[in-house]
Parts: C-alpha cells; sequence; structure tokens
C-alpha cells in the first residue's frame, strides 16, 4: 500500500515563501519520479513541477524561477520549495508519485502518468 502525505501549506503574504513537504509511505521512491500538482476554483488540476530519480526537477513556466522541487530519498519525502509567491499561487497542491519507469529521466509533468496521490494541502497567498 502506498500513502501520500503532505503538509506545509497555509496562508502567506505576496512575495513570501512556503516550503511544502510529502512523505511516502510505503515502498521506496528512490526508483520512481514525483510530482506536484496543484488545483485552484474554476481551473483544471494544474502540473507545478516533477523530479527525477536524479534529482533534476522540470518546472511549468508559471512557477519558473520560483519554486524548487528536490527529494530525499532516505526520508521518502519530496519538497516544493515555493518563493515570491503570488495571489495566483493560491491553491490545494498535491503531491504525486509517477508510475513506474525504467528510465531514470523520467519526470512527467501529465496527471495520468501519476498513480498515487496525496489528500493536498491548501496554499493561499493574500495580496
Amino acid at each position: 500500500q502506498v500513502q501520500l502525505v503532505e503538509s506545509g501549506g497555509g496562508l502567506v503574504q505576496a512575495g513570501g515563501s512556503l516550503r511544502l513537504s510529502c512523505t511516502v509511505f510505503g515502498p521506496t521512491i528512490s526508483r520512481y519520479a514525483m510530482g506536484w500538482f496543484r488545483h485552484s476554483p474554476g481551473k483544471e488540476r494544474e502540473f507545478v513541477a516533477s523530479i527525477t530519480w536524479s534529482a533534476n526537477g522540470n518546472y511549468a513556466d508559471s512557477v519558473k524561477g520560483r519554486f524548487t522541487i528536490s527529494r530525499d530519498n532516505a526520508k521518502n519525502t519530496v519538497y516544493l520549495q515555493m518563493n515570491t509567491l503570488k495571489a495566483e499561487d493560491t491553491a490545494v497542491y498535491y503531491c504525486a508519485r509517477a508510475r513506474p519507469s525504467g528510465n531514470p529521466d523520467y519526470a512527467p509533468y501529465e496527471n495520468r502518468e501519476y498513480d498515487y496521490w496525496g489528500q493536498g494541502t491548501q496554499v493561499t497567498v493574500s495580496s
């Protein structure tokens, strides 16, 4: 069984920072790509960032240069450091584990490429 638990969300002023964590209970994440997505009212769930086995990150254009995804395989945890937050970053943020792949450079951005999801953590940025 695989369970993902996000934490670190909250209320922050525009320009501020937050660090989200996603701890995975179950098999080691060391051979899985991991991703962060977000969902805000009236919009579809959108890709934020993903990370390969070797810790190379991919980012949506809207967060590039402001957000950083990282992983600590020893802790089975993935992080999302969010800096210079904007009101439009307000959303529920979800962590997800990608489907198994033998490709160490695999870091998908499509929802369907992920098979396990967390329950989400709310991030609210006040302007």
